[in-house]
């Protein structure tokens, strides 16, 4: 199969994909396949520079701003089409993180290209990615989540709805960037400041405490549930891509009836937001054994240390299986939608 795997771009996870990148290509060369690389901000990788403008590893903090607006006057975007590996490609692997990647924006454009690609389309893309969106429609589908408020607001009402601490961050941005618990309402104001120089939406959400889960989905079905340790507070930026910051535990040591219930809200969650393909969706574990959703990632982490492969191999399938379960899933899902009998 003729594969174009598309990363890179100029989100604050931009290192992200492009580490998820490097082990999608590594994987799916294994299985044979015919793969060619495109960065949204660069243009078409040729294989000999791959090593050098792909790095495996992912810092301890997002790139600068000021870096990716340097990057984003070169973005492709509507220039997709006129590249041959683009136009050219049975599949486009989605390798990609945040923004214009994970918005819906890259999909509506390769829906008008006509080329298939993984993962979800421009709605479920647009409607997982807004916070604020995605909680209304799961309080609306009974998917339990913690209260939140919009800024700006009042420290009083903040306050008197939710209480301290808060957690405050970009309402369309994921890895954490911008985020910080507020324990005090003096830093309130710095702390959607922050957020705000990432997203001029901002979110504020009642902190939950309790121990962090996951469950990944593949195709509507829920894998296996795990637990995320961070070292940190909370399971931040640092702790997500830098080894041994965080222990990830697949299964997670909860009880039988927690584990049924993270499942059978992760697929109430995924079917709301109209998603296809796969993602992960992220639950707080309450002190009363509540899981409350945090959020779905549309376009999860396929790094080393990404919690998706973790779940996937939990059930047994290996990271190589489950690129090659993305692919035929996605053109199954591009024949069905076309009329088409699914392929097996």
């Amino acid at each position: 199969m003729r594969i174009a795997v598309l990363t890179g771009g100029t989100s604050s996870e931009r290192d992200v994909a492009i580490a998820s990148a490097v082990q999608v290509i590594s994987a799916l060369r294994s299985r044979e396949h015919d793969v060619g690389v495109v960065d949204t901000a660069r243009g078409y990788i040729p294989p000999h520079e791959e090593p050098s403008l792909l790095p495996s590893a992912v810092g301890i903090a997002p790139p600068s701003q000021e870096s990716l607006a340097a990057l984003e006057r070169g973005l492709l975007m509507s220039g997709l089409g006129d590249l041959p590996v683009i136009r050219q490609a049975d599949l486009v692997f989605l390798a990609l993180h945040g923004g214009w990647g994970e918005d819906g924006t890259i999909q509506a454009i390769l829906d008008v290209i006509g080329v298939p690609y993984t993962g979800s389309g421009p709605l479920g893309s647009a409607l997982a990615l807004d916070k604020d969106i995605s909680k209304r429609l799961f309080r609306q589908a009974g998917v339990p989540t913690a209260d939140w408020l919009m800024a700006p607001q009042p420290v009083h009402e903040v306050e008197r709805r939710l209480g301290w601490p808060v957690v405050v961050k970009p309402s369309h941005e994921g890895s954490t960037v911008g985020l910080t618990v507020v324990q005090e309402p003096a830093d309130l104001e710095r702390a959607v400041a922050e957020a705000g120089s990432y997203d001029p939406e901002v979110m504020i959400e009642a902190f939950i405490p309790g121990r962090e889960l996951t469950v990944g989905m593949l195709a509507e079905r829920a894998l296996t549930v795990g637990e995320i340790i961070p070292r940190h507070d909370i399971f931040d930026y640092e702790c997500k891509y830098t080894p041994g910051m965080s222990e990830e535990i697949f299964p997670a040591e909860v009880a039988s009836g927690v584990v049924e219930q993270c499942q059978h809200l992760a697929v109430a969650a995924h079917r709301t937001l109209k998603l296809g393909g796969y993602s992960r969706v992220d639950f707080r574990l309450t002190a009363r054994g509540e899981p409350l959703c945090l959020e779905v990632n549309t376009l999860p982490g396929l790094t080393s240390t990404s919690l998706l492969p973790q779940s996937a191999l939990a059930c047994g399938i290996d990271f190589a299986e489950l690129c090659e379960q993305i692919c035929r899933q996605s053109l199954a899902a591009v024949g069905t939608r076309r009329g088409e009998p699914a392929s097996s």
